[in-house]
């Protein structure tokens, strides 16, 4: 039997929790709160609510400064590179489906035309003569 399933980004753990899942002491993330380095979502009263994501980001952040040797501010500055990233690859990703939707409305739209003219289309023999007719019977 599995636990319940939430949302990655569900500020679901009080801080104490968060701080034994993290591995670190309940005061290094008030800090790192303080320093916009991990910022959990708030209960009405005020209670800092920390989602999996946040858990992860906190680990990692807790393996850049001791595995890597990354100071604070240079951690924050990767958090937030990433996030642009991520935003960015996001962005590319439903252009690329706007893309695809254009493409096959164009292909759609190039297929009723042609489907069209075909009608309109008889082929020309050699030796045929070829009669060009204009409205209105101006020529």
């Amino acid at each position: 039997m599995t636990g319940p399933a939430f949302a990655e980004d569900a500020p679901v753990f009080v801080i104490s929790v968060a701080a034994e899942l993290a591995g670190m002491h309940a005061q290094t993330l008030r800090q790192y709160d303080r320093l916009g380095l991990v910022s959990p979502g708030r209960t009405a009263g005020g209670g800092r609510r920390y989602s999996p994501r946040d858990v992860a980001l906190l680990r990692e952040v807790q393996r850049l400064s001791q595995e890597d040797g990354v100071n604070l501010a240079g951690i924050k500055r990767i958090i937030e590179l990433e996030s642009q990233v991520e935003a960015l690859q996001n962005r590319v990703g439903e252009l690329l489906e706007e893309l695809q939707v254009a493409e096959s409305r164009r292909i759609a739209a190039e297929s009723a035309v042609a489907a069209t003219y075909r009608r309109d289309l008889v082929p020309r023999t050699a030796g045929s003569a070829l009669v060009i007719w204009r409205p209105g019977g101006q020529g």
